[in-house]
């Protein structure tokens, strides 16, 4: 950086927002409206390199109307996007120094939450929540891990200026692609605290970034350079492994998908090459040991460019899935269906959702035929056992395996049913709920295919008619199938995290023993006796919120008892608290038959009759829901003559 940028750093500025501008015209108006509204001390460098679409003119008037924020820095020819972010980095005179394209805005509050972040935590680089087609980070963090932030490899952050000079970190000028990717990662190789501001959106991204306009075999060689920059500072070992990861599965492997069938036969061949160099270096053990199903048997068929297209093919064609049916038996949860692999000249969503095979026809010929084998045993291929058969050359067809997976919202858990898979993708899986923990589980249905794992939400499209059962118990743990309310898929909730449990609670008899009142009653979930869980019996004083808790004692499979005594004055409604294998769950006791209810309780409480106080205790049911309540009133002479002058006046 010049000497020009540290003399003008005494002017208070806090972000030197860096915009590069070529032929931008039609959307560098939102971005410069964005940047200005921003409450920070701030400068704005717009560098354009030689446009001709009037951005040129847009600038002037810009600069004009802004002349102490707006610096207009003009190239006589086009350069590379790196060039045109080092020529406005020489001139920041910021504290830290925030890069913005032309054709993207930030969020009106944006840079005060950034610098924010920055200086409460020290951070050299702050990385603030992307919207739009580019990925970004989901949760806030006022020191993340390298890895965590190893995931956004995009310059649009806020950097600590003094730590760039420091560390000589620039763009490189000869990349005219892949720079931003060189330099944030050798800024975060440096930073001693990365800071994650995720909160809110803080920068829009309308374009779909350079993924979408590069070619497979320019980008494996722009690739190269952040994987040097990366080794020469993180030595050999786990971390190593988690950053190399990152890019042999996104910017590597990923050429084998799309791009890979949109090229021709030649070029695929060298996009392979390219790709088994790359791994050849940089496929660690550990770094194989990271990689899912379609990406270890792409690196393992990096000498066969038939397979690879075949494994692109799979994971490009579209996987239709139906939903027909969902019982119990017993303690376990049946779940049919059917699952297959549709091409793109499927004559509709329904036709492939019903199981036909799928003929998807690829470059040079290549077919593919994906679905449940006909007659095939829960051990045949796939899930449970050998991958799929018929692997062949160019024009073979493939045959793939159905099944079902069910994941654990929270701990990521799976577990795989036994499954039998019949005719034209087909399937029947039997879910052993017992050996679930408690938890929300996802019911996922999958296509194994050239060892391709293709997993979607199973339930969004159902026979008519297919619903889910009632909640069971299994084991005394409430287990609920049920259809989220966005789009339908199917899970279980085992032990009532999520959905509401189906439980009523009966009141039989409430009577007196003494001055304690006896509940008694029954517990049912569904047609089912649950009186095994109850807990507790739970007052809550309407008025203040005040709870006070009894133990409930099961003397059934339905039945249950609780006694109660030292209420306070209040109304009190009657909960019971059961176990159900998750959180503690309450559920009003509602009152069947008025008759049941004991008379009002009343004594004194004093040392004299006309000294002390009289209690009244009356049980009852509410009028709209039949709910079991308690009214505690505490009445003294005093109260007493009130309430008869009251009267009186009245009258």
């Amino acid at each position: 950086m010049d000497t020009d940028s540290d003399q003008r750093a005494d002017r208070g500025i806090d972000v030197s927002v860096v915009v590069p501008a070529y032929n931008r015209r039609a959307s560098l108006d939102r971005c410069l409206t964005s940047l200005l509204v921003q409450r920070v001390a701030k400068e704005i460098i717009v560098v354009d390199g030689g446009s001709r679409d009037g951005t040129r003119a847009l600038l002037r008037l810009y600069a004009a109307h802004h002349p102490r924020l707006i610096t207009v820095i003009r190239d006589a020819q086009p350069g590379t996007p790196g060039g045109a972010r080092n020529r406005g980095l020489e001139r920041a005179a910021g504290r830290y120094v925030f890069f913005c394209d032309a054709g993207d805005h930030l969020a009106p509050d944006a840079l005060a939450r950034l610098v924010a972040a920055a200086d409460v935590n020290g951070a050299d680089v702050v990385v603030g929540k992307v919207s739009g087609a580019r990925r970004g980070l989901r949760d806030s963090a006022d020191r993340a891990s390298l890895a965590a932030a190893y995931d956004d490899l995009s310059c649009f952050k806020l950097f600590r200026r003094d730590f760039l000079a420091r560390h000589a970190i620039h763009f490189d000028e000869t990349q005219r692609r892949g720079a931003d990717m060189t330099f944030t990662v050798h800024a975060y190789c440096h930073a001693r605290v990365i800071s994650v501001v995720a909160d809110g959106d803080c920068y829009h991204a309308e374009g779909g970034g350079e993924a979408s306009t590069r070619d497979p075999l320019g980008w494996l060689r722009v690739v190269r350079t952040p994987i040097e920059v990366m080794t020469r500072h993180v030595p050999p070992g786990a971390l190593r492994d988690r950053l190399l990861l990152r890019h042999i599965r996104r910017d590597v492997l990923a050429q084998l998908g799309t791009p890979f069938l949109a090229a021709c036969e030649a070029e695929r061949e060298k996009i392979a090459v390219e790709v088994a160099d790359i791994c050849g270096q940089w496929v660690t053990p550990g770094v194989r040991a990271g990689l899912d199903g379609v990406d270890a048997a792409r690196v393992a068929a990096l000498d066969d460019p038939d397979r690879l297209v075949r494994l692109a093919l799979v994971e490009a064609a579209p996987l239709r899935h139906r939903l027909n049916r969902v019982e119990w038996r017993d303690d376990r949860l049946v779940i049919e269906g059917c699952a297959a692999l549709a091409g793109a000249d499927a004559e509709s969503d329904d036709a492939g959702a019903s199981g036909a095979a799928l003929t998807y026809a690829g470059p040079n010929g290549t077919a593919l035929a994906c679905a449940g084998a006909s007659g095939a045993g829960p051990n045949s291929a796939g899930l449970n056992g050998a991958g799929p058969s018929g692997a062949g050359p160019s024009g073979a067809a493939l045959t793939g395996a159905v099944g079902l997976v069910v994941r654990e919202r929270m701990s990521r858990e799976e577990r795989v049913p036994f499954v039998t898979r019949g005719a034209a993708g087909s399937f029947t899986a039997v879910l052993d709920v017992a050996a679930l923990s408690p938890g929300v589980w996802d019911v996922h249905v999958i296509v194994e295919c050239e060892g391709a794992r293709r997993l979607a939400r199973l339930g969004s499209r159902r026979d008519p008619g297919a619903g889910v059962p009632s909640a069971h118990l299994v084991g005394g743990v409430v287990a609920v199938p049920f259809l989220t309310r966005s789009h339908g898929h199917l899970g279980l909730d085992v032990g009532g995290h999520v959905v509401r449990v189906p439980a009523v609670v009966r009141l039989s008899r409430a009577w007196w023993r003494g001055r304690r009142l006896r509940v008694e009653g029954q517990a049912l979930m569904g047609e089912e006796d649950a009186a095994a869980a109850v807990r507790h019996l739970i007052w809550r004083e309407r008025a203040s919120g005040r709870e006070h808790r009894e133990r409930a004692v099961a003397v059934g499979p339905r039945e249950f008892v609780a006694e109660t005594a030292g209420l306070r004055p209040g109304t009190w409604d009657a909960y019971l608290e059961l176990a159900l294998g998750g959180p503690p769950v309450r559920f009003p006791v509602k009152v069947a038959d008025a008759d049941a209810l004991g008379r009002p309780l009343r004594w004194w409480c004093g040392a004299l009759r006309w000294g002390g106080a009289q209690w009244t205790v009356r049980p009852y049911a509410t009028a709209v829901n039949r709910r079991l309540s308690v009214s505690v009133r505490v009445a003294t002479p005093l109260t007493v003559v009130r309430r008869m002058v009251r009267l009186l006046r009245r009258h």
